[in-house]
């Protein structure tokens, strides 16, 4: 194969938004697959709110992306050249691999292949993905019980979506905020929550949760942080459970920008129980989860909206829309166009 391999690097860190300007661009040779590698061919890949940490060099759960090298993500892709016996040309598959055209899985470490037949490719990078199981394991965490309110925020995005239908899939009040009326209507008549409310046209968040869940929250499920997470404190119930799965509204902010919660008084005076967590602490439950979600989505008791943007060279600015709230659901580039959406 004599074709260029096009790859998106890291070129600089960002402070504070990031900016185009922190990406590059480059061309390289495909690389010859060793004993045990796999080259794979992207066809699609995920864009995820927890990759602007990566472009900061501070310590955290996951190794920071290095400066003047590929980015990574979740790709699918079809293997092309393979020295592996577990995979053979053809195979559709995904992993972690790089932003570009082609990625070479040592020893075909992290890969597994996809059952292409049980739902459209880009779910196995959102309902039958990482966020998907992220929403599932964190529903698991709150302990729901039946007739319970759940709130859901960033309820129209890729993990909120699954969030809120578990909730009603356990018998639970679910209501979600989201950034636009469309967003916020699509929760309610697509998949089905009780209640939701733009963010973005309340007085303030509490009035929003007043309005919406008028009895009080007893699981939060946080996808926001800062002043969002400050109302659900202020309007749970007692004994109720916060699980954090992300502060999307804190990630572009330097430290003296972040909005502190000054309301954490409420976790002694209510019994409250708060608790982050990190879904691949949970991977030796991923062929649990993708069993139970496969027969939730092929009964319909599970709906799910992609948002694809055309193009790898199109990733980067995606990347910096989804950040600031302007996809519709969960966020992925066709990065092969020849495939059907």
């Amino acid at each position: 194969m004599t074709e260029p391999n096009h790859q998106i690097i890291l070129k600089s860190r960002p402070r504070g938004w990031v900016a185009e300007s922190d990406f590059g661009w480059r061309e390289s040779v495909l690389p010859e697959p060793g004993d045990g590698d796999v080259l794979v061919r992207a066809i699609y890949m995920s864009l995820d709110p927890y990759m602007r940490g990566r472009m900061d060099d501070a310590k955290s759960y996951a190794q920071y992306f290095q400066l003047n090298e590929p980015l990574q993500a979740r790709v699918i892709g079809e293997v092309v050249a393979t020295r592996n016996d577990g995979y053979k040309e053809g195979d559709t598959v995904y992993g972690m691999l790089d932003w570009a055209d082609y990625s070479l899985a040592v020893g075909g470490q992290g890969l597994r292949h996809v059952e292409d037949d049980l739902a459209p490719l880009p779910y196995y990078l959102g309902a039958l993905g990482m966020p998907g199981m992220t929403a599932w394991i964190g529903m698991e965490m709150g302990a729901t019980r039946p007739g319970e309110t759940v709130f859901v925020s960033a309820a129209s995005g890729a993990v909120g979506q699954i969030a809120g239908q578990i909730g009603k899939i356990q018998g639970c009040r679910v209501v979600g905020s989201a950034g636009t009326d469309a967003k916020a209507a699509f929760v309610v008549d697509d998949l089905g929550f009780d209640a939701a409310f733009n963010y973005n046209a309340v007085p303030d968040y509490l009035d929003g949760l007043r309005e919406h869940a008028p009895d009080g929250l007893d699981v939060y499920f946080d996808n926001v942080g800062g002043e969002m997470l400050e109302a659900a404190l202020d309007h749970a119930n007692v004994r109720a459970r916060v699980i954090v799965c992300g502060m999307i509204s804190q990630y572009n902010l330097n430290r003296d920008e972040m909005t502190g919660v000054r309301n954490l008084s409420h976790i002694n005076r209510k019994r409250l129980r708060m608790e982050g967590f990190i879904v691949s602490d949970h991977n030796e439950r991923l062929d649990e989860f993708m069993q139970q979600m496969a027969g939730w989505l092929t009964s319909g008791e599970v709906k799910y909206r992609i948002d694809i943007t055309d193009g790898l060279e199109n990733a980067p600015a995606a990347f910096i829309a989804m950040l600031k709230g302007e996809n519709f659901g969960k966020q992925v580039v066709r990065i092969d166009r020849d495939t059907p959406q």
